[in-house]
C-alpha cells in the first residue's frame, strides 16, 4: 500500500513540472535593462559571443547549444531557414560545451538558449527552448524594421 501512496505523490508532483516546463518552452523574453555602465555592451559579452556579432545585420541571432543537445539541431534548422528568408537577420550558432563560462556569463540555465542582439550588442531578446519562427518574427518585426 505504501508503494501506491508513493506512485500517486511521485505523479501529483511531476504532472505539474511537467506542465510548467512545456508552457515555458519557446517563451520570449524581452531583455532585462542592462546595467548603468560607460563601457560599450558588446565590450561586456564573452569573447566568443563578441566575435561572432555581425555589425552588418539588424539583429543577429546567437543560438547557444550544447553537442548532445538534441533540441539544438531542430532549433538551427528553424533559425538558419528565418534568417535565410528574412533580411537584416543573422544566425550563428555557438556550441558552449567546452565553454561553460561564456553559459554563465550569459546566465544561460538550458540549452537550446537564442539570444537576439542589436549590432551593438544588446541583447533585445532571448528564447529558452525551441522557439515558434512567427512569434520570434514578430517579436523582432521592431529590431529589423528599425534599420531598414
Amino acid at each position: 500500500m505504501t508503494g501506491a501512496w508513493v506512485l500517486l505523490g511521485t505523479l501529483a508532483v511531476a504532472a505539474p513540472a511537467g506542465f510548467l516546463l512545456k508552457a515555458r518552452n519557446g517563451r520570449i523574453r524581452q531583455a532585462r535593462p542592462a546595467p548603468v555602465s560607460t563601457e560599450a555592451p558588446a565590450a561586456r559579452l564573452p569573447a566568443p559571443v563578441a566575435e561572432v556579432l555581425d555589425p552588418a545585420s539588424a539583429v543577429t541571432l546567437v543560438q547557444i547549444s550544447t553537442t548532445f543537445c538534441a533540441p539544438c539541431r531542430h532549433t538551427r534548422v528553424i533559425l538558419s531557414a528565418l534568417a535565410d528568408k528574412t533580411p537584416g537577420l543573422t544566425h550563428v550558432d555557438l556550441d558552449v560545451t567546452n565553454q561553460p563560462e561564456v553559459a554563465q556569463a550569459l546566465s544561460v540555465l538550458r540549452t537550446p538558449t537564442t539570444l537576439a542582439l542589436a549590432p551593438d550588442g544588446r541583447e533585445l531578446l532571448r528564447v529558452g527552448g525551441l522557439p515558434k519562427a512567427a512569434e520570434l518574427l514578430e517579436a523582432l518585426r521592431p529590431h529589423l524594421a528599425a534599420t531598414a
